[in-house]
């Protein structure tokens, strides 16, 4: 005869196993994006845009793009914005930063799809914001793209370029 434990199950435990399942499924889903590379694309005057085959197939279906923060715009695959977002809505509203970044990132947010021939539409909000005209700089950031006027991005490289970052710096960021 099998002994079966007094000790009830609480809603705690459950949902601890429920959050612990479902953070697992999303970590292995995470590890199967990959998106890298930088890709050149002309973005017409209606704003759309043709995402390369290879960040489509990273995207995995709807996608989010936002402002990012330095006067570009940020394009997540709709797993991570939902993650990000829940990490973002777990931060206490009485915390200004919280908000600020709550705005910056959700009032400007569309959840867009690509078209059959690949394409999406950027808003024109988005567009003014980044400073996009005529051609956009797709750039993999492993797990989301940054998206950059022409401009912006040359000057963002160069200074990414002449960083000289120390080994203690290197250290700082625990990689």
């Amino acid at each position: 005869m099998q002994h079966v434990s007094s000790k009830s199950i609480d809603l705690s435990d459950v949902m601890f196993l429920f959050f612990t399942r479902k953070k697992s499924e999303a970590i292995l889903r995470t590890l199967k994006i990959m998106i890298l590379g930088e890709h050149k694309q002309a973005v017409d005057v209606t704003g759309q845009l043709a995402l390369p085959e290879q960040i489509l197939n990273d995207l995995q279906g709807a996608f989010v793009v936002t402002r990012g923060f330095e006067r570009n715009l940020i394009l997540y695959p709709g797993l991570q914005w939902r993650e990000l977002a829940g990490r973002l809505m777990a931060k206490p509203i009485s915390n200004h930063t919280v908000r600020i970044l709550r705005r910056r990132l959700f009032s400007g947010a569309v959840e867009l799809s690509a078209n059959k021939d690949g394409r999406v539409v950027l808003p024109a909000t988005l567009r003014e914001f980044a400073g996009i005209q005529g051609e956009v700089v797709l750039a993999g950031m492993y797990d989301h793209v940054e998206l950059w006027s022409v401009e912006r991005w040359s000057q963002i490289l160069e200074s990414a370029v002449e960083a000289d970052m120390t080994s203690e710096q290197w250290d700082d960021l625990a990689l």
